[in-house]
């Protein structure tokens, strides 16, 4: 159930930080060439939507199996081998987005304490910093996920391209 929730959550996010950067700076571009002064904050809002929209969307890539993987290894090695693999990559994936959690969080509260605000919207510096932490505690809770999945089923999610060229999500035993 909060599975479900935290998922959708992030699938909202993540299309209402692509949508709005959209409107954003078609809006500032349209006023621009209409002969208008722009938007004067349009490209740093826009640069942050994007920072908040990726940081969300690597998370989402290790929930869904299309974060990118270097895996010809993988797939080259062994079977006994192969497990050894797939958990190492895992662990290290859970520790790297978990130190970067846990610094994010600290530059965040350095950042707080510094009052800084951003040039042109004037936001408190540390909102706008908050996507370090919360993104890669996200994807560092992905990573866990997918690391129990396979612990109890052996399986990864993956994604493969059909001959069609569709995409097709399944799952794969290693």
């Amino acid at each position: 159930m909060i599975n479900r929730i935290l998922d959708r959550l992030e699938e909202t996010l993540i299309i209402t930080f692509m949508a709005t950067a959209t409107l954003v700076t078609f809006t500032a571009v349209t006023m621009r060439y209409l002969g208008g002064a722009g938007i004067s904050w349009a490209q740093e809002l826009t640069i942050y939507l994007f920072i908040w929209m990726a940081k969300f969307g690597a998370a989402y890539g290790v929930r869904t199996g299309i974060h990118i993987g270097v895996d010809f290894v993988v797939n080259a090695a062994r079977p006994s081998i192969k497990r050894l693999l797939i958990i190492t990559a895992m662990s290290l994936g859970v520790v790297f987005t978990g130190v970067i959690a846990f610094f994010g969080a600290r530059w965040v509260i350095f950042i707080y304490g510094t009052g800084q605000v951003s040039p042109d919207l004037e936001w408190p510096m540390w909102v706008i910093y908050l996507a370090i932490p919360f993104g890669s505690g996200l994807m560092c809770y992905r990573f866990i996920q997918a690391m129990l999945l396979f612990f109890r089923s052996g399986r990864i999610h993956t994604h493969v391209f059909a001959a069609d060229d569709s995409e097709a999500e399944q799952e794969v035993r290693p």
